[in-house]
């Protein structure tokens, strides 16, 4: 039974700047990891921002973004994840990926795409989760929106830690923070989210709340307004604790989630 240590980074991302996005990612990184660890999370589209202009940002799966990622990987003997706008098929993808030291590496495209914003009428929804395995830590993967969607996250018992990637605005921060509260609880899980600071290129706010909470929904790590790089190790048998003491998954109901 091992522990896992999850580093997050939150930082300003430059409005559809590529290489300033990735430079500083580098630099944040060289300054902030100053001990080895599992996996990076950086934010939902950290290379460009959150934007509805993929016929010009977008780029192959094993296009720059993920040679970046594959380096990082490598230099830091870590897994890293993130996502970023991918075209396939002629079509547009909010994909996240999850690449390791030796440049294997596996995909999620988001599920939910958020309408209000018009992320529907320009990227393709996903259809399938992706869970992996890293040590002996059963990992779900999650971009932004689909923390709103519990029966998509919903388990029992197989997950022991939820990841997600995010650009959630300031102004419904209090939902994010209720919401990544609620799934941890829900689900015993551990639930870690990576949110971005500033403001896009539609001046829309963002202070962050990247945060980590406990199986029982404690909140063991939280940053607001700054860039910062943070390392959280995770406690397994804290986990398998809380799931012996409060055998709540046992009681759950079953139920069949029907693809659209």
């Amino acid at each position: 039974m091992s522990d896992l240590k999850v580093t997050t980074v939150q930082f300003n991302i430059e409005w559809e700047n590529k290489a300033e996005n990735l430079a500083k990612i580098s630099k944040l990184l060289k300054d902030g990891l100053q001990e080895s660890t599992d996996i990076v999370v950086l934010p939902e589209m950290f290379s460009t921002g959150f934007s509805m202009q993929p016929e010009k940002l977008s780029e192959k799966e094993n296009g720059d973004t993920y040679e970046f990622m594959s380096f990082l990987a490598l230099e830091y003997g870590c897994y890293v994840c993130g996502s970023f706008i991918v075209e396939e098929n002629s079509k547009y993808y909010n994909r996240l990926l999850i690449t390791d030291p030796q440049g294997n590496y596996k995909t999620y495209n988001k599920r939910h795409l958020f309408s209000m914003a018009n992320e529907d009428k320009f990227y393709t929804s996903g259809e399938e989760p992706l869970n992996l395995k890293i040590k002996d830590w059963n990992i779900g993967f999650n971009i932004c929106y689909d923390l709103r969607f519990p029966v998509w996250l919903r388990n029992r018992g197989a997950t022991e830690l939820m990841i997600f990637v995010a650009n959630w605005p300031e102004r419904r921060i209090k939902h994010w923070d209720t919401l990544l509260q609620a799934r941890a609880i829900e689900n015993q899980v551990y639930a870690v989210g990576v949110n971005r600071v500033g403001n896009d290129g539609n001046q829309i706010a963002h202070n962050g709340s990247t945060s980590v909470i406990s199986p029982v929904g404690d909140l063991l790590y939280q940053c607001i307004n700054e860039e910062q790089v943070k390392t959280i190790e995770l406690s397994k048998e804290q986990l398998q604790i809380t799931r012996r003491h409060m055998p709540f998954l046992n009681d759950a109901d079953d139920f069949l989630l029907l693809k659209n």
